[in-house]
């Protein structure tokens, strides 16, 4: 969750690193700093809690030496607390150290190797430089083998030996790093967009491999002292460094926000042939939907949320067990699926880690992976039997709002697909279907122009400690995104709840002026769905309505109504997720959070 970057080369390595971690803040921002190598070898640390602004700050007044090579972090705390000393990088002798990861046995390692007495910080991390600095014997290979063989958890080191100036070491166990060499240097980060100022060209480091960067080459071991014979593959990025700024608009969130329509067109229409969908040239073959008997949708938060909008929609269509589990706890409940299972694994990064272990868990049980991820050669990616891309770009807030909007079109795609190869849709049902999707698409551009009357709206909701959001069948499923997106940046207590089950115990958290939104657009439910919104009505909550614009309401239902195109009820999800990731947008713009690194969060989560 941590972002890291490093370089070595011909240029100002300081500036190099400043501007990398500014662009990584999203993956934490507790606080931050670099370790630079001096003309005369020595390494010269810089550490700030906060933002990086704080560190760049700090540098610009104290920092005039000249480097060219160094290593920069920006931290999402996990062990100690917020503070100068818990900073990274950490220094041990010869050894400086950036750490992306959790050491799971560092307590037993500290008394293993006894360096209780010589730890400055409350982090795992500099339990790892002090016992690699004992096992360095000038021989940096040996000693990183060394380490990684006593080290449970995961890890994302980028580590600098005191008498190997110009040289950075790096090793990988789950924590992402990519890496690149080009004619300005050569460099390594835990994110791409740290890379592409630079390059559009890089590898993904193998996951037990150590690489070398020197100033214009980067090297590949294997953990048993040799070379790499296969050098990992050559990626190339699809996206300008443009689609990572905010390009004029005050927020990334916003930003992103407006491209899903732009991103649902990338994810759709190169999959669509005769007017079905067809996965050819991702090599999904039709043999997977046929062959199951069930599917088991595996994700976590946001992407958890798209798997249950998909099982809502599908398993009715389908006709076979659709389940939806949290991936932190599938792997703990003994889960009942084998080789006959399709087992689909939802990650925006590719390297969640407990989507990553809960794929491993459904291939030692026999079952078919598809991923449906948005990193190219992320490792979910590179696991998973077949992979969908969704083809969003990058996504910079750390609140998910385009990458639903992508994993849903593709769980869509999927399970139409799905359809028609078992028989359950004609090409004909599965043609409509299709142009019903894409008609979503110009709904969520109708809901962005709207945006000033969902701005009014979210004024009525930041006065209140809580919120309730309500629906039934699909909109329930819609509301437990709009509900978790609200609470994440503008930290109001909100829930979602099945509208009809109100009345078993949620109805008492009902009082004066308790904002609710209802979201209303099944019509085989809407009548029961405005009988509970006349419940909670008669109780004084405020209630911002949600509609088809073609419903007909009582004018006395809500305080606000909300209308959303005439879509037909299965694609109501794309432009009500517009509208709800709007009010929670608004909201904490209206309580002066800071809507794109919202406390306590980071945006790729990769310790368990």
């Amino acid at each position: 969750m941590c972002g890291i970057i490093g370089y070595t080369g011909p240029l100002e390595a300081q500036k190099i690193l400043l501007e990398g971690l500014a662009g990584l803040e999203y993956r934490g921002y507790d606080s931050a700093g670099i370790a630079l190598c001096m003309e005369d070898s020595h390494i010269y640390l810089a550490k700030k809690a906060g933002k990086v602004k704080n560190l760049k700050e700090y540098c610009e007044q104290q920092v005039t030496i000249s480097s060219h090579s160094g290593i920069g972090h920006t931290r999402w705390a996990t062990h100690g607390g917020v503070s100068d000393m818990n900073a990274h990088p950490h220094r041990a002798g010869k050894v400086t150290l950036i750490h992306n990861g959790i050491i799971e046995n560092y307590h037993a390692l500290t008394e293993q190797f006894h360096v209780q007495d010589k730890l400055v910080s409350q982090t795992d991390s500099e339990v790892a430089a002090h016992i690699l600095d004992q096992l360095y014997e000038n021989d940096p290979l040996v000693a990183i083998r060394k380490l990684a063989s006593l080290l449970e958890g995961s890890y994302g080191f980028c580590i600098m030996f005191e008498d190997q100036p110009g040289a950075i070491y790096a090793i990988r166990n789950v924590s992402p790093l990519v890496a690149a060499a080009t004619h300005s240097g050569s460099l390594i980060a835990s994110d791409l967009t740290a890379l592409i100022p630079y390059t559009r060209e890089y590898f993904v480091v193998p996951e037990q491999r150590i690489v070398k960067l020197t100033p214009y080459k980067v090297h590949v071991y294997n953990l048993d002292d040799t070379f790499s014979k296969n050098y990992p593959e050559i990626m190339t990025v699809n996206w300008n460094m443009d689609a990572a700024m905010k390009n004029g608009f005050p927020h990334f969130m916003l930003k992103e926000i407006h491209e899903q329509p732009e991103a649902m067109q990338n994810t759709i229409l190169p999959r669509v042939n005769k007017g079905v969908p067809d996965f050819s040239d991702d090599g999904i073959p039709d043999e997977i939907f046929e062959n199951c008997n069930q599917v088991q949708i595996i994700a976590c938060g946001t992407a958890m949320h798209a798997g249950m909008v998909a099982r809502a929609i599908l398993q009715p269509v389908l006709r076979i067990p659709i389940s939806v589990s949290v991936a932190s706890e599938f792997r703990y409940e003994e889960p009942l699926i084998d080789k006959n299972t399709l087992a689909i694994i939802i990650s925006q990064s590719g390297e969640t880690i407990d989507t990553l272990a809960a794929l491993r868990l459904a291939h030692q049980c026999g079952s078919t992976t598809l991923a449906v991820v948005n990193v190219k050669g992320s490792t979910i990616a590179r696991e998973s039997d077949y992979v969908f891309y969704t083809h969003a770009g990058p996504e910079i807030a750390v609140a998910s709002t385009k990458a639903y909007s992508v994993q849903l079109a593709a769980l869509y795609m999927i399970g139409c697909r799905m359809a028609l190869v078992r028989g359950k849709y004609t090409k004909q049902d599965a043609c409509g279907f299709l142009a019903q999707l894409l008609d979503a698409i110009p709904a969520m551009e109708t809901i962005i122009g709207r945006k000033e009357q969902i701005k009014k709206a979210a004024a009525h909701i930041i006065q209140s400690p809580d919120a309730f959001f309500i629906g039934r069948g699909l909109d329930y499923a819609f509301s437990l995104e709009g509900a978790l997106k609200l609470k994440e940046i503008s930290y109001i207590h909100s829930e979602a709840y099945a509208a009809g089950e109100l009345k078993h115990g949620t109805i008492a958290l009902i009082s004066d002026h308790v904002p609710v939104i209802a979201i209303a657009t099944q019509q085989h439910v809407y009548a029961k769905t405005i009988s509970n919104i006349r419940e909670v009505k008669a109780r004084g909550a405020f209630i911002i309505l949600l509609v088809k614009e073609n419903a007909v309401v009582d004018s006395e239902l809500a305080d606000i109504q909300l209308r959303i195109p005439n879509v037909g009820d299965p694609f109501t999800v794309f432009p009500i997720a517009v509208a709800l990731q709007l009010i929670a947008y608004y909201a904490s713009l209206a309580k002066n959070l800071n809507v794109d690194q919202p406390r306590n969060l980071a945006k790729s989560v990769t310790v368990e």
